[in-house]
């Protein structure tokens, strides 16, 4: 039943973003696009990171990665479309391949490696202008719509990307990789022993959660029509959906989607004020929330309004 109920939700939420245009003026259906984009990536870690375990900091190497496929390809006069699944493609394959090479790694030593991913990938953008433009970036083809056709165009775009993460996600949890997952994320070693293929089940898992934000990636250089190395392959890219997801809460369906929420808004109400501190605030909700919050805001959510309703009963 609570499958279902998941899956309507899914359908819901996207039926609601999916109308905005309708409605919205260009500057919301901007935030509703970035909002889009969060939950995509938040969604994608949650798979290794929250269902698995492992503290990925890769998602900006497979962010940068499809977007410099999607806008290369662009460039040489692919449709946007098949450039956008070309590069979600390659940032799957580029994660099996390297995952074979540290997902024997654990811990920290796990997240450090998986953050040099995106620091060789940037040096290489950099350096190859033949191919990537080197530091003066990259520019795409503009589409030829009105501007709130094409705000409205992009949103949508987006949000088939969190709306396929979405559904990967609940398809996951219910699967024998999801039931892998979690055996690992409990006890690798006792999850090996059972015959549980940990190697085979975190290289899938690690290839997942690239596949999405490869597709985001695309999206984003198809949406801004503009890219550099120090843009797609910033590191916050991979902080940031480390913090939704422990807002959500960690291994949960939408928890990484409440996060992304949450954090939109905060950087809406705060961060305007304070972008040089962008890095050490994101830093500093992460210690409070591993501290206070190791479940979640939603978790802790539940269980205070369980408490009160034992409380008035």
């Amino acid at each position: 039943m609570s499958g279902l109920r998941d899956w309507a939700l899914l359908v819901l939420g996207v039926a609601v973003l999916a109308a905005l245009p309708m409605v919205a003026d260009n500057y919301t259906l901007r935030l509703g696009t970035v909002f889009c984009m969060y939950a995509a990536l938040a969604l994608s870690w949650n798979v290794i990171g929250g269902f698995a375990g492992y503290p990925s900091f890769a998602t900006a190497a497979f962010f940068g990665l499809g977007a410099y496929t999607c806008a290369i390809l662009q460039s040489a006069g692919w449709p946007m479309l098949p450039a956008l699944a070309a590069g979600g493609a390659l940032a799957g394959l580029f994660a099996a391949a390297v995952g074979g090479a540290i997902l024997h790694l654990r811990g920290h030593y796990f997240a450090i490696a998986s953050l040099a991913l995106a620091e060789v990938l940037r040096e290489l953008a950099t350096k190859l202008e033949w191919l990537t433009g080197g530091g003066m970036g990259l520019n795409l083809p503009v589409p030829a719509m009105e501007l709130h056709a094409q705000a409205a165009f992009f949103l949508h775009l987006m949000l088939g990307v969190a709306a396929l993460a979405g559904a990967a996600t609940l398809l996951l949890r219910g699967s024998r990789l999801g039931f892998a997952l979690r055996c690992i994320q409990q006890n690798e070693d006792a999850a090996g022993m059972l015959g549980v293929d940990t190697r085979r089940a975190k290289t899938l898992a690690f290839a997942i959660s690239a596949i999405f934000p490869g597709l985001a990636g695309g999206a984003y250089a198809s949406w801004t029509h503009y890219i550099e190395p120090p843009d797609v392959f910033d590191v916050l890219l991979s902080v940031k959906p480390l913090v939704m997801v422990l807002l959500g809460g960690l291994g949960t369906v939408f928890g990484p989607v409440v996060g992304a929420g949450l954090l939109l808004l905060f950087e809406e109400a705060v961060w305007r004020s304070f972008l040089t501190l962008h890095a050490a605030v994101l830093g500093v909700i992460i210690v409070v929330l591993v501290l206070f919050l190791p479940n979640g805001l939603m978790d802790a959510t539940r269980r205070l309004l369980g408490r009160r309703g034992r409380g008035a009963a």
